[in-house]
């Protein structure tokens, strides 16, 4: 099973966060975590073993970074949701309402059936934000 799709919003979430919240000197602290899921310190780190599990982050001195794989991860999911978002751009939804339907099912949808959904769509280069959609893994080294 691909590990985008064995993973919750939630942890998601929180991967998010350590990226926003990690510098080049230290990594994010379990407090920073919790308050950026608006959850306790205990029901962050209920997030955060998966994860580790899973090869996404690493955890060293109450301090939490994203390993290469969780970084990877997340451009994979930016890929998902943002040609999800795609999706339904067409059904004359708000912004608002665009991101949300994503959020339903980027999470569900295979790299297969990204890929298939990206192809049909001509290979956007935005999503209906305008934020940049990551290419495919394999055309990444031709990007």
């Amino acid at each position: 099973m691909e590990t985008l799709g064995r993973l919750t919003r939630r942890q998601v979430d929180a991967l998010q966060v350590i990226l926003s919240k990690e510098t080049a000197d230290r990594g994010a602290s379990l407090n920073e975590i919790a308050a950026g899921l608006n959850v306790s310190p205990p029901s962050a780190l209920g997030h955060l073993t998966p994860l580790e599990g899973y090869g996404l982050v690493s955890r060293h001195r109450g301090k939490t970074r994203l390993t290469p794989k969780g970084r990877e991860t997340l451009v994979e999911y930016r890929r998902h949701h943002r040609i999800a978002e795609g999706l339904f751009s067409s059904l004359g939804l708000s912004p608002d309402e665009i991101c949300r339907a994503a959020q339903e099912v980027d999470l569900a949808l295979s790299h297969v059936t990204i890929e298939r959904v990206c192809d049909a769509g001509g290979h956007p280069a935005t999503c209906p934000h305008g934020e940049p959609i990551p290419p495919c893994s394999t055309r990444r080294g031709a990007a």
